[in-house]
């Protein structure tokens, strides 16, 4: 296929809903969060965390500066962990690549998304698309995923153009997306379905540019459908848990808004994909950003949780009515509570009770932890999970409960505040 060869965007009526190409008789399907793992998508830390400065490391939501070397030796340790148990790891820059290389349209939507004439002024912006438009598909995705300053402009300044007088060299033309790492909050997978999210933190919002690029126009993802319109409202993967089959917890908080997380329950039950979804308010701060901050499943009925929220998070319950018509027909919905989280989610769930595994009675260890996420872990199968080494207490109280726990190092690669439910987005679960 040509570098300017556009594949067909991917249609509604499509019969192939969740169907990989690549792999013949496998779908890329997500039900639950601790089905075995069978293919993740994962982004290796690249030159973006090299623009992280003590002058910019707040803005762009780091807590510190990472050491991207030893970053990447932690990703790759944990990539690692999860291909010798069978998982497929897609990494972003890659598909980003292959994806412009075959679509001329992808390449010009990523360029369109990067380059704000509202910013930089229209001459300067339209040079800039113009030279992008030229560059080899590898060149551009990292230049969209690390940016690039007005030094590393290709061309020399123009005496007209203000912009170019009045910034510093180092500032940055097209900003860097150093959170891509946490590919599980700009898309998340609901059976068959991909939901693009809306990303409600400015450092953030043109990551989901990229996601949505791949999946429209990289020709692995051909047929897959859509869950969710990204425009909504704001809604991040780090707050959507999938309980069980037809059971979704949204978080609301920082990032997540009570807006969001209507239209997504909305969106879900129109479209078949759940019937309950459980609204579950969280602080709104930086320690508890995401609802997997704070719990996250580690089998089909147990969930590890900071013991500091077990007694005071609540959920509201919304359940789609016997006489649900969809979006056409103005679908009717139920509301009920708030009543207490693990009351709810285990009678939405249809069983007595969820395990509920925590770090213990000292508080302070349980702080530490949880800023250091230790609640934050990936299923790799039922029972047995993927967890940051330095969590030890939390380790050991899962290992207690009898849950496998894979460690990795994530001393640098936690100083974005994310563990490893954060840094990787399931594509394909096994059912349970």
């Amino acid at each position: 296929m040509g570098a300017d060869a556009v594949p067909a965007r991917h249609g509604e009526d499509s019969d192939a809903d969740g169907l990989d190409p690549d792999s013949p008789g496998t779908r890329l399907t997500v039900t639950s969060e601790v089905g075995t793992l069978r293919t993740v998508l994962l982004h290796r830390p690249g030159d973006e965390l090299r623009r992280l400065t003590p002058r910019n490391n707040d803005q762009l939501l780091f807590d510190g500066i990472p050491w991207v070397e030893r970053a990447q030796q932690e990703h790759d340790a944990f990539t690692g962990v999860l291909r010798e148990r069978g998982v497929e790891v897609l990494l972003l820059a890659d598909l980003l690549a292959e994806t412009l290389a075959v679509s001329g349209a992808a390449r010009i939507q990523g360029i369109s998304a990067a380059v704000d004439a509202r910013r930089l002024g229209h001459t300067l912006a339209d040079q800039l698309a113009a030279f992008l438009r030229g560059v080899r598909a590898r060149d551009l995705a990292n230049i969209l995923m690390a940016g690039m300053t007005f030094d590393e402009l290709p061309f020399g300044p123009d005496a007209t153009s203000l912009v170019r007088r009045m910034h510093h060299g180092a500032d940055f033309v097209i900003d860097p997306l150093p959170n891509l790492l946490f590919t599980r909050d700009s898309s998340f997978w609901i059976g068959p379905r991909v939901a693009i999210t809306s990303l409600a933190l400015p450092a953030r919002i043109r990551e989901t540019s990229l996601t949505d690029l791949i999946y429209a126009f990289h020709p692995r993802f051909l047929g897959v459908r859509r869950a969710y319109e990204s425009h909504t409202a704001p809604i991040e993967g780090g707050d959507v848990l999938l309980l069980a089959p037809g059971v979704v917890a949204v978080g609301v908080g920082e990032r997540t808004s009570p807006a969001g997380a209507e239209a997504l329950a909305r969106s879900l039950f129109d479209d078949d994909l759940a019937h309950t979804v459980l609204v579950v308010p969280i602080a709104q701060n930086r320690a508890t950003m995401h609802l997997d901050t704070v719990c996250t499943m580690v089998d089909s009925d147990a969930l590890v949780m900071y013991p500091a929220v077990r007694d005071s998070l609540c959920a509201f319950t919304i359940q789609r009515e016997d006489d649900y018509s969809g979006r056409n027909g103005g679908g009717r919905v139920a509301m009920s509570g708030p009543d207490p989280f693990l009351v709810a989610a285990a009678k939405a769930m249809g069983i007595d009770k969820l395990r509920v595994i925590d770090t213990g009675l000292d508080g302070v260890t349980a702080e530490r932890e949880q800023w250091d996420d230790g609640n934050n872990t990936l299923a790799i199968a039922p029972g047995v999970v993927a967890a940051y080494e330095r969590n030890e207490m939390t380790n050991a109280r899962l290992e207690d409960a009898g849950i496998e726990v894979l460690r990795i190092p994530g001393s640098e690669l936690g100083s974005g505040r994310g563990g490893p439910r954060c840094l990787s987005c399931p594509l394909s679960r096994d059912e349970l």
